[in-house]
């Protein structure tokens, strides 16, 4: 193994030289777990995610990790990952579809606990009959566990946001988990140029010290998790508790939006603002709504497109501002229930100019086509 050095985050992020390389997002998200100086990954295998920790089990070989092992199932994988974040260290850990539904209770837990662990979810679909094919219902359901989310479109995407990930997490006024999704097998089993920073340099280390809350430790019984038993003494002690401290986790979220606007720029990444129809799309969603949009202009057709990178905190006021001139916003989305949809119709005034779908799911692909045609769905052509 080559010798490794420690550098700052910000330049390893966006002044480090890069080199071109070839890559599926499975091996992407490898590199990046190459460079973010981790301690301890505790993994399970499922389809499409096990490659990459496949990948990051010969770089523990190779000694660019200090622990790893495979865990018994989903749900003891995420117990484990929330012990160890607990003690103090930088973990890595990654599940998809059924394995993430399976390990669900942890990650509200990891949010509660202020346990600023790092997540990849290659999303695949979840529902009888089986199927491993993408489908990314599951983001949905994880928006609301109080985990800041992320949604890369691409291999290049998933190795940035990995490394941000915990830059943004580890922030003492953040300190809360942070899922970095990718639809799987278009982004995992995709392969593209991604460019890399030298493998020999590294984020700096995790610093358990800046934690708002104590670590574990051999002189830290663990009953300092609860700090005072009041569950045992009173229901309304109890309600208030839990109450005030949901709000934090809240509240931690949205003093995310600071770190991820200096280290991704920005939540949204907008092409032809002032169009009269508006895609809004996250994922490979976003990707195949780009080739629509190129399509419809040529046409003569005004479309612009929004993708939105950060799910969680929800981009709600670029949101707010890019949806009051388009007469027609479509959302085209790779899971059947709309959740984009919804999160955007629940925040604008003139929630009836957004149209949900086109949707595929189940493992289907989406193209442009479909997008383009819902242009012109009822004869109309803006």
């Amino acid at each position: 193994m080559v010798e490794r050095k420690v550098v700052d985050a910000e330049y390893l992020l966006n002044k480090a030289p890069r080199e071109k390389k070839f890559l599926i997002g499975n091996e992407a998200v490898a590199e990046a777990v190459k460079r973010a100086n981790i301690d301890i990954v505790v993994t399970y295998p499922i389809t499409p995610q096990s490659e990459a920790t496949h990948i990051v089990g010969d770089l523990y070989a190779q000694g660019y990790i200090k622990d790893y092992y495979r865990g018994e199932d989903e749900f003891a994988v995420m117990s484990a990952i929330a012990g160890a974040k607990m003690g103090g260290v930088r973990t890595f850990t990654a599940t998809s579809g059924p394995g993430t539904l399976r390990a669900f209770e942890m990650f509200p837990t990891w949010a509660g606990a202020r346990l600023p662990a790092v997540c990849a979810f290659m999303c695949r679909g979840v529902n009888s009959p089986l199927t491993i094919q993408p489908d990314n219902i599951e983001i949905g359901w994880l928006m609301d566990t109080g985990m800041l989310i992320f949604h890369a479109e691409n291999p290049q995407e998933f190795f940035d946001m990995t490394l941000i990930a915990y830059l943004v997490a580890e922030q003492p006024d953040v300190h809360i988990p942070v899922g970095v999704c990718v639809d799987g097998f278009f982004v995992t089993h995709t392969r593209e140029i991604v460019e890399l920073p030298p493998e020999n340099e590294m984020l700096p280390p995790y610093d358990p010290r800046l934690s708002p809350v104590p670590i574990m430790d051999m002189e830290t019984p663990p009953i300092r998790q609860m700090r005072d038993p009041f569950v045992m003494k009173s229901n309304y002690i109890s309600y208030n508790a839990h109450a005030s401290w949901q709000q934090e986790i809240h509240a931690a979220r949205e003093r995310a939006r600071k770190h991820i606007i200096r280290y991704l720029g920005s939540s949204v990444e907008v092409t032809y603002p002032e169009a009269s129809i508006l895609f809004i799309a996250s994922g490979t969603a976003a990707a195949q709504a780009r080739v629509a949009m190129e399509q419809a202009r040529k046409e003569g057709i005004d479309v612009g497109l929004v993708k939105v990178k950060v799910l969680r905190p929800f981009p709600e006021a670029e949101i707010i501002e890019l949806t009051q001139r388009p007469e027609r916003i479509i959302v085209p989305e790779h899971n059947i229930t709309g959740w984009l949809a919804r999160e955007i119709k629940s925040r604008i005034k003139d929630s009836g100019k957004v149209e949900s779908g086109p949707h595929v799911f189940g493992g289907m692909t989406m193209p442009p086509k479909i997008i383009f045609d819902k242009i012109k769905k009822n004869g109309r052509m803006m």
